[in-house]
């Protein structure tokens, strides 16, 4: 039987507001509250509450069949608690299910695990306590930002004590393998590695309304055909996206909520299909091999690499700027006062990389709409 593995990304940055030179040893007010708080409401009435009402449904309906998982940042949580609490109490609806896991990430949703990982660990540990004292889970399965992984994270996540980690199913790590096996990253000893399929994810995700698409539109009956179809011996499809996917990216008059309404019983009239949370499929099934993982892999753009955040000089100088002032944010922490690092902390959000990104070859479309 294969499981078909649902994670959501849930994440909101803390969005900057304009902070001119003048501004510089006069004022520490870095963020802009109003426009945080109108985009999470937004986000919230728009994809989080009506979408976490049908997953609720979809696992009540099928008494438990229906599974799936969520990774939410720190970041998130923290705004939802102070502008969209409703939208928190729904997640909270559905870790009651049961049928929901709650992943692991960093509290800040950060590119630590690449600059430092004392920094890593840190945000880490800050939000396993997040996850915890929220939803009452224990998170035993690890998502680092972007999907980002290579050898030195696993390690460091491994030693961290989790059972699996999630990754990018990108053809240059894999070769001529399957994504839909569980793998080992080399020089890790316990730790499996789950990888994202980006064809059927992205179908989903991206493809769903695109009118000149050759599948277009996409029917619950042809995408749970393709996925009944696939090797009899594969372990699991990971259908990995953006939670954003379901009511903004996918605005709700393209059917997108009525797709997933009737996904879970038209995946489930196929015998050999099954749902299952990532840690589930971490418990069932052995790795299939190794992989070795020299360079970061990430789930951006067709290099599936960092050059969404890291590629130009202005992203790595303000990358190696913002740590070259950890040192300072630390000692004024132990001194007592913590409000600089956590300033420092949403400064370090993966977003702000992101849109200084200048690439405007095939991924062109998308980060013209996040610059």
């Amino acid at each position: 039987m294969t499981a078909v593995s649902f994670y959501f990304q849930v994440h909101q940055p803390f969005r900057l507001r304009r902070y001119t030179f003048f501004d510089i040893g006069e004022s520490q007010d870095y963020f802009d509250d109003a426009e945080n708080a109108r985009i999470v409401k937004r986000v919230a009435e728009k994809c989080y509450i009506p979408m976490n009402q049908l997953m609720h449904q979809l696992v009540t309906e099928t008494k438990g069949e229906f599974r799936c998982s969520y990774s939410i940042s720190g970041a998130a949580i923290e705004q939802m608690k102070l502008w969209a609490p409703e939208a928190l109490d729904s997640f909270v609806a559905l870790a009651d299910t049961g049928a929901v896991e709650f992943l692991c990430e960093t509290s800040h949703h950060s590119l630590a695990s690449l600059a430092d990982l004392d920094e890593f660990r840190a945000q880490v540990a800050a939000q396993k306590r997040t996850i915890r004292e929220t939803f009452g889970h224990e998170p035993v399965v690890f998502r680092n930002t972007e999907l980002v992984i290579d050898a030195r994270i696993a390690r460091a996540v491994e030693e961290m004590g989790f059972r699996a980690l999630l990754g990018e199913g990108a053809d240059h790590l894999l070769g001529w393998r399957s994504p839909h096996h569980v793998y080992r990253p080399e020089g890790c000893e316990t730790l499996k590695l789950l990888l994202r399929s980006y064809s059927f994810s992205d179908d989903i995700a991206f493809r769903f309304s695109n009118r000149g698409w050759h599948e277009w539109p996409l029917t619950t009956e042809k995408f749970s055909s393709w996925l009944a179809g696939v090797d009899e011996d594969d372990a699991f499809i990971g259908l990995f996206m953006d939670y954003e996917t379901f009511g903004k990216h996918q605005w709700a008059d393209t059917g997108i909520f009525d797709f997933m309404k009737s996904l879970p019983q038209a995946l489930l009239a196929h015998k050999r299909l099954s749902f299952r949370t990532p840690g589930e499929v971490a418990l069932q099934h052995d790795p299939v091999s190794r992989l070795s993982i020299p360079r970061p892999v990430s789930w951006a753009d067709a290099e599936r690499d960092m050059t969404a955040w890291l590629g130009n000089p202005m992203q790595r100088s303000a990358q190696e700027a913002l740590y070259a002032t950890l040192p300072t944010m630390r000692a004024l922490e132990q001194r007592g006062d913590v409000s600089w690092l956590g300033s420092w902390r949403k400064l370090s959000t993966s977003d702000h990389l992101y849109y200084m990104c200048t690439k405007w070859f095939s991924d062109g479309d998308v980060h013209t709409n996040f610059s």
